[in-house]
């Protein structure tokens, strides 16, 4: 089993930067993307991973852009070779216009 860390590079095939790229173009103007990261995931049947974007919200109400993004994010078709998007789950962060949109992947 491969070892989690921060510092390590991402396992081969790792599709973080191309959703990071698509998340960036599907993202209403005037929210921005912050620093993301990851975590190695698996069941019992699958291996994937967790992908954590957070996100600042220029102006406006940020429940209301939560709600609207988790309804584009999840209705949108993902391109990620040797990857399915399994689930999408937006939230509202711990001040107002922050957001936190969680992206779980599954190897195909």
């Amino acid at each position: 089993m491969m070892r989690w860390s921060p510092a390590l590079s991402p396992r081969p095939g790792c599709p973080h930067r191309r959703l990071r790229h698509l998340l960036t173009q599907a993202l209403p103007i005037g929210l921005t993307l912050c620093p993301s990261t990851f975590r190695p995931w698996a069941s019992a049947n699958f291996v994937g991973a967790r992908h954590i974007f957070a996100a600042a919200l220029a102006a406006g109400d940020g429940q209301a852009v939560g709600a609207a993004l988790q309804a584009e994010l999840t209705a949108a078709e993902w391109t990620l070779p040797g990857h399915i998007v399994a689930d999408v789950v937006v939230e509202c962060g711990s001040e107002p216009r922050a957001l936190r949109i969680e992206i779980l992947t599954v190897e195909d």
